[in-house]
């Protein structure tokens, strides 16, 4: 039986999440009190011995970013957390926020302290508009409290938190769109470089990381007995929240050790499937992630054995598909959802999503000729190779996989 472990969800149902004073009583702002006695590069290098990578699909390895951002020298700096958590079935920071907002508001400003930062901003996605009030209310009491605003804790570091609601851009996901769109333009990805850690927000240099990334921050500070080092393996240390969805008995969010198998997942903690069905495809990462058939349940979840297929780790969803919906039904509902999504911006995926919607049709109808599929394959390589952005590059991870995993269904 799979176990769910609480390094950091620990402070789920501990407290009230709209009160300062409670989240204070379990040991709220310690971390914060002990980080504001260390320098930033020491800060960093902790991350970066618990070999923490970010937990917004990237995978970037924390302390290596939190270390490159302090070395820029600037007066003023900004870190933003990323709460667009725009991928389908990508739920987990939605469910950190809900229930430890002020966790996310100590990790925020360990942060700004860590890199020298004066303000920092949340990037609320819009369909959590009923959050807002929460984070708010957060915001609010730790400023009464002098946990923000300026000299806290008498360290003569200043540090605001600003709050911003996205438009359900799914684009806005990437960071440069999610600049673009705080300063009140389109939300549509910049060429690089620069980097947003030279010239972000406002020309600032700029740190981003999202929710879960920023929120695990003050319980690895605190974990004087190394407790996050026995979970996992040797090259994936540590726990990850996912969010399971589909064809599942007990969809949720869930935080796992590194390691624990996708059987374990799916028929454990998510109950198995719906009716007791066959699976179809299990996709990893959200709608930009890949898929594969069920010949991978006993894959450890891990970056390392994921990787050996082919597979990643990406934003933490795990969907299942079961028997009730083919390959390319699956795959054409994935691709109206780019169609849709993509900003316009670059020829690659303004045009690559389009043609490629109009060639799965054609499969769907079985008209599709093998120069058909070619051309397919070709339109998605081109896409991955030459996108501006991250959208662009991993829209037909799905289809290039599938053409992998399930060659039958292409066939002509």
């Amino acid at each position: 039986m799979a176990k769910t472990v609480n390094f950091i969800s620990k402070n789920f149902g501990k407290y009230d999440i709209n009160s300062i004073d409670s989240y204070e009583k379990i040991g709220g702002f310690s971390a914060l009190k002990k980080a504001v006695t260390m320098d930033g590069f020491d800060i960093a290098a902790n991350l970066s011995l618990y070999k923490i990578k970010g937990r917004g699909g990237a995978a970037y390895e924390m302390g290596k970013k939190w270390s490159q951002s302090k070395k820029v020298i600037h007066p003023d700096k900004v870190v933003i957390c990323n709460a667009d958590e725009g991928e389908p079935c990508t739920f987990k920071d939605r469910t950190v926020i809900e229930n430890d907002p002020f966790r996310l508001i100590e990790g925020m400003i360990i942060a700004g302290y860590s890199v020298d930062a004066q303000n920092g901003y949340i990037y609320l996605r819009e369909e959590y508009s009923h959050l807002r009030p929460l984070l708010l209310n957060a915001i609010k009491q730790s400023k009464e409290k002098g946990y923000l605003g300026e000299n806290i804790l008498d360290k003569g570091f200043s540090f605001n938190i600003h709050l911003y609601s996205g438009a359900g851009a799914y684009v806005c996901g990437e960071g440069t769109a999610l600049i673009e769109s705080i300063e009140g333009n389109s939300g549509r990805p910049r060429m690089k470089p620069p980097f947003i850690k030279q010239s972000g927000l406002f020309s600032k240099p700029t740190l981003v990381n999202n929710v879960e990334s920023l929120s695990l921050v003050p319980s690895v500070l605190l974990d004087d007995d190394k407790e996050y080092l026995t979970y996992g393996t040797e090259n994936s240390i540590g726990t990850k929240l996912i969010s399971v969805g589909g064809n599942v008995k007990n969809p949720g969010a869930f935080e796992i050790p590194f390691g624990t198998t996708l059987r374990e997942i799916i028929y454990d903690l998510a109950g198995g499937i719906t009716d007791d069905n066959e699976i179809r495809l299990i996709q990893l990462g959200g709608a930009s992630g890949k898929i594969a058939d069920g010949k991978i349940l006993d894959i450890p979840y891990t970056y390392e054995d994921l990787s050996n297929l082919g597979l990643t780790v990406g934003s933490g969803a795990i969907l299942v598909i079961d028997k009730r919906t083919t390959v390319l039904e699956f795959l054409k509902t994935t691709q109206e959802f780019f169609s849709h999504e993509s900003c316009g911006q670059c020829t690659p995926c303004r045009e690559g999503n389009r043609h490629i919607a109009l060639i799965l049709d054609k499969c769907i109808a079985g008209t599709a000729t093998k120069e058909d599929i070619s051309t397919m394959k070709r339109i998605a390589k081109i896409m991955c190779n030459a996108s501006l952005c991250g959208l662009g590059e991993t829209a037909q991870s799905a289809l290039l996989s599938a053409m992998h995993w399930f060659k039958q269904d292409f066939e002509v």
